[in-house]
Parts: C-alpha cells; sequence; structure tokens
C-alpha cells in the first residue's frame, strides 16, 4: 500500500495509540489518482466513550495548570509543527490534493501561526476582573468535541485545539474521513511538547457515527465544528438534547465589491485568486466578483487572463496552482454546478464542465469564469466550494450591498477602492470579516460568520473566549 507509513496504529486515547474496538477500517484515497494512501480506524462510540472518559479524567489537573504554563505547551506544539513541515505538506497533499507549494505554506504555516499567537495571547487575558463588588473568572468549559473538514486538516483543528488548550479544556478530536493523517502527526507532536496524556485525544471515524456520538454525549460540554452548514444543523439539533455549547464554523459565499474608483487590475487579480486558492475549496472564499455593470468586459478581460495562470495538474508539481478536488465525489458535485451554470444561460467566459486536457484520470475539474451572472442562481447562491468564479454586474453602490447581502451566507467578503469609500461599503456588508482593498490576514482578529455561517468565533481573545464559561463571584 503506498504511503502505508501514514497509516494510524489506533485511537490516539490517554496519551497513547490504542487498539480499535471494531477491526473495520476507512482508506484514504490520493483524488489526484485514486489509489489508497493509507487506511484509519473506522471508530465507533464505544471508542469515544473511552477517548471521553479520558478527556472527562484528565480535565481537573489540566484545568488547575497556570495559564502560562499551558501557552508554554502550546507554543511548543506550535515548534513541533514547525519541525515537522514537510512531513506535514507532502501528507496533506496526499490525502486532499492541495498543491504542494500551498501545502507548505498555508497548510503549514497557518496552524503554526494560530498556535503561536493563542501562546502569545494568555500572559495579557484578563483570566479574573473586578467588576464592582464582583470577582468575574473566565474558567474552561470542560471536555470539548472538536469535529472538523478535510480542506484545511491541520489548521482547522489547530484553531480549535489551541484556544481550548490555553484555556485549560480538554478535547476529543474527530478529524475528516477524507483527510485525517495529519491527526496522527499532530498527536505525536503534542505528546512530545508535553501535554499531560487524556488531554487531547483523536477518534477516527465518520460523522454519522462519531460525529453523531459526540454531538450527542452527556460528558461533552462543547462541541466545536468546522464544515458544512447542512451538517451544521444536525450537530446543533443533536446536541441540544444536552443543552451543550456550539460553535459553528459554517459555509460561506463571499463576495468580492469591486466599486467604479478600485484599482481594477489589482481588484480582479486578487479576486481570482481568492476564488481560486486551494481549488476554490476555501469557506472563505470569494465566489462572486460583483462589478459596475458599464465595466465588466473590461473586468472579464483582465479575470480571464489571471485565470490563465492557475496550471492546473498534479498537485506534487511544483508548477500546479489547482490540484485535484479533495475527492470524487466532491468533483462530480462542483462538475454539476459547472453544467448548471451552463444551463441557466450564465455566459462562460473560462473553463467550464469537462476535464482538464491531459488529466483524463484523477478529481479534476476545469477552473472557470461565469459572466452576466443572474445574481439569484443556482451558482450564485450556493456553495459549490470549487475553482468557479461568477462575475456579476450591479447598476449601482445599493444594488452591489443588496446582492453581497443576499445569500444565506455570511462570513467573508472584500471591497476594492478608494480607502475610505471602500470601508464605508464593507460596514454595510452582514459577514463576519471583510477585507478592504486586499487587507492581510490577521490571526489576532475574529473570524467567523452571520447568518447561516455559523456562530462564534475562532483566533485572537475572541477565539479564547469561545472556550470559557465565566463566572461572577459577588464580595
Amino acid at each position: 500500500m503506498t504511503g502505508s507509513t501514514l497509516a494510524a496504529p489506533g485511537h490516539w486515547i490517554g496519551g497513547g495509540w490504542t487498539p480499535a474496538g471494531s477491526s473495520a477500517t476507512i482508506a484514504v484515497l490520493n483524488p489526484a489518482n485514486g489509489e489508497v494512501v493509507a487506511e484509519v480506524p473506522a471508530g465507533t462510540a464505544a471508542d469515544l466513550d473511552r477517548a471521553v472518559a479520558a478527556a472527562r479524567a484528565a480535565f481537573p489537573g489540566w484545568a488547575a495548570t497556570p495559564p502560562a504554563e499551558r501557552a508554554a505547551v502550546v507554543r511548543r506544539i506550535g515548534e513541533g509543527l514547525r519541525n515537522r513541515a514537510e512531513e506535514i505538506a507532502v501528507t496533506v497533499t496526499a490525502e486532499m490534493g492541495s498543491p504542494i507549494g500551498m501545502s507548505r505554506t498555508a497548510q503549514v504555516g497557518f496552524p503554526v501561526a494560530v498556535a503561536e499567537s493563542f501562546a502569545a495571547l494568555a500572559a495579557d487575558f484578563a483570566w479574573t476582573e473586578e467588576i464592582g463588588n464582583s470577582l468575574v473568572v473566565r474558567e474552561p468549559i470542560g471536555v470539548v468535541g472538536a469535529i472538523t473538514p478535510w480542506n484545511f486538516p491541520l489548521q482547522q483543528i489547530v484553531s480549535k485545539l489551541a484556544p481550548a488548550m490555553v484555556a485549560g479544556n480538554t478535547m476529543v478530536f474527530k478529524p475528516s474521513e477524507v483527510a485525517p493523517l495529519t491527526a496522527r502527526i499532530l498527536a505525536e507532536v503534542t505528546a512530545g511538547a508535553g501535554l499531560p496524556a487524556g488531554v487531547f485525544n483523536v477518534v477516527y471515524g465518520t460523522g454519522a457515527v462519531v460525529g453523531e456520538a459526540i454531538s450527542a454525549h452527556p460528558d461533552i460540554d462543547m462541541v466545536s465544528f468546522t464544515g458544512s452548514t447542512r451538517a451544521g444543523r444536525r450537530i446543533a439539533a443533536v446536541a441540544a438534547g444536552t443543552v451543550k455549547r456550539v460553535a459553528l464554523e459554517l459555509g460561506g459565499k463571499g463576495a468580492n465589491v469591486i466599486l467604479d474608483d478600485a484599482d481594477l487590475p489589482t481588484a480582479v487579480r486578487a479576486g481570482v485568486q481568492m476564488a481560486f486558492a486551494n481549488g476554490g475549496q476555501v469557506c472563505g472564499a470569494w465566489p462572486r466578483m460583483l462589478v459596475p455593470a458599464s465595466r465588466q468586459d473590461e473586468v472579464v478581460a483582465l479575470a480571464v487572463a489571471a485565470a490563465r495562470e492557475y496550471v492546473v495538474g498534479e498537485p506534487t508539481d511544483e508548477a500546479t496552482r489547482i490540484g485535484p478536488m479533495a475527492s470524487e465525489e466532491h468533483r462530480a458535485k462542483v462538475h454539476g454546478y459547472l453544467e448548471r451554470g451552463v444551463a441557466d444561460g450564465a455566459t462562460l467566459v473560462f473553463g467550464g464542465p469537462g476535464r482538464p486536457e491531459g488529466l483524463p484520470q484523477g478529481a479534476y475539474v476545469r477552473p472557470t469564469i461565469f459572466a452576466d451572472v443572474d445574481p439569484y442562481s443556482a451558482i450564485a447562491q450556493e456553495e459549490i466550494f470549487g475553482p468557479v468564479l461568477t462575475i456579476i454586474p450591479y447598476a449601482d453602490e445599493d444594488e452591489a450591498v443588496e446582492i453581497a447581502n443576499s445569500t444565506v451566507y455570511g462570513l467573508t467578503g472584500g471591497v476594492f477602492g478608494e480607502p475610505e469609500h471602500a470601508l464605508a461599503i464593507a460596514r454595510r456588508l452582514r459577514a463576519g470579516q471583510v477585507d478592504v482593498n486586499g487587507g492581510h490576514w490577521n490571526p489576532l482578529a475574529p473570524f467567523g460568520g452571520y447568518k447561516q455561517s455559523g456562530n462564534g468565533r475562532e483566533f485572537g481573545r475572541a477565539g479564547l473566549e469561545e472556550f470559557l464559561e465565566t463566572k461572577a463571584i459577588q464580595r
């Protein structure tokens, strides 16, 4: 079996590898060629029970550990991940097809930066506060159940692990069955960083079995989930039975609003990059580009020119900028939207249905741009999660804002224009994070959604507070 050293020898429970309760396994496929990369256990509810018991037993000791010591462990986790950067990058590329260049930067760099940012927060965080005659104390919630998707497999869990650990919680983690392999590396890194046994546990398996059990478990105090809105609704419904806290980071359909006074070449190039990054498999992407109707032809020419630079190919090739979709199932979904866009009358200006030239096998799609898109059509309203850009003309700025806010999502967005003008439009967008003129990612800024993009926030002080209870002691 290719890459069999990546296989998980069991579940990570109580600080070590524990045999699975069932002999059933899940094959992890390389989406570039369909070959089996490795296998992981198909976890059961009984496996989860053992992991929750370990996390519950470890909680009192870890919660009592001073925040500075917890932060030091998280900082060492970041260092441990950096030391295994190439192994992580190769693993992510093999399991979900992210181009190796992106795996080496975003898939490794982002989680390291997040771990370091949360470790740095602990020293100045207001763990206690005097308000009148009350002592306000912030304490860990307890056992956190974390469930993550496949598009940024390490980044998504570190975005939960780091604040949860700094806050003093323990955790049971279920990685996506599509891309579960970096969980082994992370578990080994946590042990090497000195995280006590039982504080972090990994149970592999499907959402229908392990994810459902996490959501319902009476000894799990919080569920932190990143993934589809459909799955988020189910988790919230099941978790309501035990009234546990639920933090949901769900789907998106970000709009890039290009104003008439924008630097058009810069705005369009940035917009194409934000639509095609990681093959468009980014919840915070901008798959909608809103442009003044009088300048649509100019925008289309710029967008097509930028799109031609995105080489589609084998993800281990350094020249590749768009690899396969993460699975054949997902490829079929994205391809269906390409066909839907054509059928609904959008103008196809780049790419379209069919396989990329020279790639007859693998989960590949053609990066695609549609123009003259009806803002209320399926390709403009629904989350495609692929390299598909929809260019939508608008008559005036009020219509642009209305279109931008018209979906059920509200995760991210962008605005390009004269700085104060763009800032004024950004304030009108119903989204949790908006970049003005390509503002850089800030790991200390809160990230999360409005509407059906979820609730709660990740990163920075707001991300740490998600994993804390607040107690008031009157004196």
